[in-house]
């Protein structure tokens, strides 16, 4: 019996269902980040304080809930990224050549050009370029979230490629982390962390499908690379890479099971989509307007992130369509003319989430820059939202009516 139309079926109703839960969450995550904001500019702002930095913990791992949020809890975020990047490239749309150029290369004209934005501002001041990665970022919950507000005016195609851009983006996001905001680097922690992302390989190689093992090697892995000086967010990345996965064509039936990977991400999803993410832009958020001036506004380091993520991503990713099509490397996906895709890179420049760790990583010691920062973001992010919202509300076209709406006979 073939089981290739099953295999079929089940991959477009996950598809479905991850689009929902995505659409749904990203404004979630807007009326958290609007809550922060209204209790740090209200007579709540004393409160919301003491929870930001509510202590958790004893000993050495006394922290506050910010604390505990950003390194512990965002590694569960970086877990699941990791799990999506890696089913993605095994056996979903970055899995061929084909399927895996124009994502990846306007992923990557996507990160280019904002950051030679901010560059642009802030060449002059090696404290704030520091954060030259903060604009590189797109956030596929709050992105899928405006473009589910369009509803069916919106082509499959379109949803596709903006959530791979947006993987794409986060693999790049992952190896800016890495590369450039380690710090203190300690030998022995590294030599021990590597050991056991050794160890998890050989589970992996030895067809260990159990997820136990690997949680719990991924947690040890977490307080090693914690100690380290790399930031502990990576553990989750090398867990995640760690889980087995198969494809259908595999010795696991996808019809009726999920391999150890899809387990994992499906048990993972609604705490990341719900919890961790919401929680991460609530304690982030949160930033108190009294005393800002348009001085402020338009200085280097906020109009360089707002600006990165407003003029940098349509300018890059949609350079880079044009240039693969243009050379007939990649057409646009089915549904999309030029118009929508300058709609899908406005959308792009919603960075929130990952730009708003950035930013924590690149002036952890900078308060008043973290500020700014966070203004620079929050800005950015909403003006891409609301041009890419009204931008594809003009140039998609209007769902197709039917009986007598359609002027149909009656």
């Amino acid at each position: 019996m073939n089981a290739f139309p099953t295999v079929i079926a089940r991959a477009q109703h996950m598809l479905g269902e991850f689009f929902r839960l995505e659409s749904s969450a990203g404004i979630v995550l807007v009326l958290a980040a609007a809550l922060a904001l209204a209790c740090a500019n209200t007579p709540l702002a004393e409160g919301y304080l003491l929870i930001r930095d509510a202590p958790l913990g004893s000993g050495g791992l006394a922290h506050s809930l910010h604390w505990w949020t950003n390194d512990a809890l965002m590694a569960v975020f970086f877990l699941l990224v990791s799990l999506e990047i890696k089913r993605e490239v095994v056996s979903g749309q970055l899995s061929s050549r084909a399927q895996l150029l124009q994502p990846v290369i306007c992923a990557c004209a996507g990160v280019a050009a904002p950051a030679l934005i901010f560059y642009g501002f802030n060449h002059g001041n090696g404290e704030t370029l520091r954060g030259w990665a903060i604009p590189t970022a797109t956030d596929i919950a709050f992105s899928l979230g405006v473009l589910a507000l369009l509803g069916k005016r919106v082509p499959l195609g379109m949803k596709v490629l903006l959530s791979t851009i947006a993987v794409a983006d986060d693999l790049i996001a992952i190896v800016i982390i890495a590369v450039f905001y380690s710090h203190e680097l300690r030998a022995g922690m590294l030599l021990a962390a590597l050991g056991v992302a050794l160890l998890m390989y050989g589970l992996n190689r030895s067809k260990v499908r159990a997820l136990t093992p690997y949680l719990l090697l991924g947690l040890l892995l977490w307080a090693l690379v914690l100690r380290s000086g790399v930031h502990a967010t990576l553990a989750g990345v090398v867990t995640g890479m760690m889980i087995p996965h198969v494809d259908p064509h595999d010795v696991i039936d996808d019809a009726v099971e999920h391999s150890p990977l899809e387990t994992l991400e499906h048990a993972l999803h609604p705490w990341v989509a719900w919890g961790i993410l919401p929680l991460f832009a609530f304690l982030n958020a949160g930033l108190a307007l009294d005393g800002i001036r348009m001085a402020d506004l338009t200085a280097a380091l906020p109009a360089g992130i707002a600006l990165g993520l407003i003029l940098g991503k349509p300018v890059g990713i949609v350079g880079a369509a044009l240039l693969l099509r243009t050379f007939k490397i990649a057409r646009f996906p089915d549904g999309m003319d030029l118009r929508a895709m300058l709609g899908l890179g406005l959308l792009c420049g919603i960075g929130f989430t990952m730009s708003l760790f950035v930013g924590s990583l690149a002036y952890a010691r900078l308060p008043l820059d973290y500020t700014e920062s966070v203004l620079g973001v929050l800005g950015g992010s909403m003006v891409s939202a609301v041009l890419g919202l009204v931008w594809l509300h003009l140039v998609l076209p209007q769902p197709k009516r039917c009986g007598r709406d359609a002027g149909a006979p009656g």
